[in-house]
């Protein structure tokens, strides 16, 4: 039932507050059932709770399918506008409960940079620096980072942002990966014609811009026919998973995979690569001071 016309402020506006939240589990999750485990409610309440904000909104958010659900794309715009108000809000009890914290570093990244590249390295950092005390504040999307609350981030592009001053990090390469078991049954692949007919993850380069197979293909001069995708993703991090279970193959961006590559987990499946214009940076938002901790942290990154 919409708000009544008489409503004031933003509850004239805004949907239930509880259809939002069991909209953002089910969209994480990509389950109703899982979300109302999470919520401690039923699968049937979930559902009912994002069937009654489509007849508000007007719009299917979820392609129903058996035994699956899928975001539609109002369903993705959505969510991200849910999930970054959501984390904001959180984050804004979380910093009225906890006393200040000098030793504290908040440090914002996407989640693939922080689930590939920073977090099998944090050991790293707390060896080095055992005082310091790092939050993550991990987004989705590079275009979700802000520099509110955050004492750095990690951004990826061409280094020139007008909310912080960037410090370069290392630049990056995107070449085909799979997991051994797949190349052990495929070990006929060694060209490009070949390649872009076996079985390709395909991740939402839009939402990124991360490169897709397309544009990966016409940097190495090929212009492939249409692909055949064993598999499409709405997240990179996904994509991956699928290729570490022998899926098939995925574009692998070189310094966020270093882990998996160096211990046998992904392995190249052809030599071709594309080197990338843009690189990662560590960004220092505008006004942010620079304590011990936060020096320490640019440090460690910058040299690890």
């Amino acid at each position: 039932m919409k708000p009544s016309l008489h409503t004031k402020g933003y509850r004239r506006l805004l949907p239930s507050l509880t259809a939002l939240v069991e909209f953002e589990a089910a969209a994480r999750l990509s389950s109703f059932t899982k979300a109302g485990h999470e919520l401690g409610v039923t699968q049937s309440a979930v559902s009912r709770q994002i069937k009654t904000l489509e007849e508000q909104l007007g719009v299917d958010l979820f392609h129903r399918k058996y035994r699956s659900i899928q975001l539609t794309e109002a369903g993705k715009e959505l969510n991200k506008v849910v999930t970054s108000a959501l984390q904001k809000i959180a984050g804004f009890f979380d910093k009225l409960a906890l006393e200040p914290d000098e030793g504290e570093v908040v440090l914002g990244t996407t989640a693939a940079f922080s689930h590939f590249h920073l977090l099998p390295r944090l050991s790293q950092l707390k060896n080095e620096h055992p005082e310091i005390n790092l939050r993550l504040a991990t987004q989705m999307f590079t275009s979700e980072l802000h520099p509110d609350d955050v004492n750095l981030f990690v951004r990826y592009g061409d280094g020139v942002w007008p909310d912080g001053k960037s410090f370069f990090l290392f630049d990056e390469e995107v070449f085909p990966v799979c997991s051994p078991s797949w190349l052990n049954n495929h070990p006929h692949i060694t060209s490009l014609e070949q390649l872009s007919k076996s079985a390709l993850i395909e991740y939402d380069s839009t939402l990124e811009g991360w490169l897709g197979w397309h544009q990966w293909f016409e940097l190495n001069h090929f212009q492939a026919p249409k692909l055949r995708y064993s598999l499409r993703c709405s997240l990179y991090t996904d994509a991956i998973q699928a290729a570490l279970h022998g899926q098939g193959v995925v574009l692998g961006w070189g310094r966020l995979l270093e882990d998996f590559l160096s211990t046998g987990k992904l392995v190249r499946v052809t030599p071709h690569t594309a080197k990338m214009d843009e690189s990662y940076y560590l960004v220092l938002p505008n006004g942010q001071q620079i304590t011990q901790a936060v020096h320490d942290v640019m440090s460690w990154l910058k040299n690890e």
